[in-house]
């Protein structure tokens, strides 16, 4: 009898434990895993972010940039990583959607090494050129284009982002040949396309917005469906000829595969309030990126139905990893 007793008494008290540990989540700082270098659209949305979901998991929130093979090695990173809800990583559609149909060698699967947490946010492309360029507007480009083949280079933030496949989606409706030059993210890609190194740019619209503002970079279109209130007096692509051309990119939060669901649910109630509050809104709606912090379901769904999506644009543009 007292030997029943003292099992209850270890299994009540592991049962405590478990239930502690669980409650005690996070007791130290937490690294999140950004795949591309700080000024890129997903860096921009994550610090947006971050330091408020410091503050609802009641600790440090360290933003890990990892940049590289247009987001492959920050992924890799974090899908190696200790699956304890001490390592998130903010993903970008690319990563998730495109990369895994364009790279049978990717060093990770998003179905095996990764659990959804919440879509953060999306926001739509801007075309974009440098003010030297003598166009104002999609038509001119094409024009240009045409006249001078293969003499213009445009900007992509790597191998297989998006930013790359509406280039080459734009390339092929238009039936014109520009040249990809692949950058670590879009701070450098805009960088040197404000040096004049390349001329044109789809990149997104948290990325250039300052720069259009400023009139350094001229913006020709918006990849959205309808106009973006950030930026009104710039048509859509569909507005400039191209009907149903939509390319804009989103970022979302997951973890490394066979992190405990108790610590997927806590992470995803926190990023849902973060999203939701008025000046995390305010700060990213002013830049063209729109909140949403949906459960770890309806993200996974997303993932699936943007892959099957860029799946097919792939084989039908002839887009290979270079």
């Amino acid at each position: 009898m007292h030997s029943i007793i003292s099992l209850l008494s270890v299994m009540v008290f592991a049962g405590f434990a478990v239930v502690a540990g669980a409650q005690a989540y996070p007791s130290r700082a937490v690294r999140l895993i950004v795949p591309f270098p700080p000024g890129a659209g997903v860096d921009i949305v994550t610090r947006a972010v971050s330091g408020r979901l410091g503050e609802a998991l009641g600790q440090q929130l360290i933003v890990d940039n990892r940049a590289g093979a247009g987001g492959i090695v920050g992924a890799e990173v974090a899908a190696k990583a200790a699956p304890d809800g001490y390592t998130l990583f903010m993903a970008t559609a690319g990563i998730l959607t495109v990369i895994p149909h364009m790279n049978s060698k990717a060093p990770y699967s998003v179905e095996r090494d990764f659990m959804p947490v919440s879509l953060v946010a999306s926001v739509p492309s801007m075309l974009v050129v440098h003010p030297s360029m003598p166009v104002k507007t999609v038509k001119d480009l094409i024009a240009l284009a045409r006249a001078k083949p293969g003499a213009i280079n445009y900007a992509s933030t790597g191998n297989g982002t998006l930013p790359h496949l509406a280039a080459e989606f734009f390339k092929t409706q238009a039936k014109i040949d520009m040249v990809h030059v692949p950058y670590k993210g879009s701070a450098p890609a805009t960088a040197d396309l404000l040096g004049g190194q390349v001329q044109v740019f789809f990149g997104n619209v948290l990325s250039v917005i300052g720069q259009v503002r400023d009139h350094r970079l001229r913006a020709l279109a918006v990849t959205s469906l309808q106009r973006q209130s950030v930026a009104p007096e710039v048509p859509t692509m569909v507005e400039s000829g191209f009907p149903g051309f939509e390319a804009g990119t989103w970022f979302g939060l997951l973890v490394p595969a066979g992190t405990p669901r108790d610590i997927v649910a806590r992470l995803h109630t926190d990023v849902a309030k973060v999203t939701r509050l008025p000046d995390v809104q305010k700060q990213l709606e002013g830049q063209g990126a729109t909140t949403i912090g949906n459960t770890p379901e309806q993200f996974a769904a997303y993932i699936k139905s943007e892959s099957a999506k860029w799946e097919k644009v792939l084989k039908a543009s002839g887009v290979k990893a270079d």
